[in-house]
């Protein structure tokens, strides 16, 4: 997915291809997405599963620093959760009949509007 984006730029000029950051929940706190997200160059805010910090703890000097999180940037991440769910309460949206990428990014911006113009 982060192959992905396209982040546009105003006036002339490629879109850039790199977030600035990026906020994920604990199923993305393994080593290879940390691994990637670092060889890329991308800020990110995982907070680090419980299991994974007491095996680190086991360790002892040789587990390493805890990886760091932002809490604030952490907090902010909820907003965008309430969105998608919202958008999961249109049927089209959450089982995804379409088959084609264009046509459900359509019905999602439709969903999207819909939500907004209601509230």
């Amino acid at each position: 997915m982060l192959e992905k984006i396209r982040v546009p730029k105003r006036g002339p000029g490629r879109p850039r291809k790199k977030p600035d950051s990026l906020a994920a929940d604990r199923a993305y706190s393994n080593g290879p997405c940390r691994e990637y997200l670092r060889r890329r160059g991308i800020r990110h805010t995982i907070p680090e599963k419980t299991d994974s910090q007491a095996a680190r703890l086991r360790k002892g000097s040789r587990g390493g620093r805890p990886p760091a999180f932002d809490e604030e940037r952490y907090k902010k991440r909820n907003t965008i959760e309430r969105a998608v769910n919202r958008l999961k309460q249109y049927r089209a949206v959450a089982t995804r009949y379409d088959k084609r990428g264009y046509v459900f990014l359509g019905t999602a911006a439709a969903a999207s509007l819909v939500i907004r113009l209601r509230t």
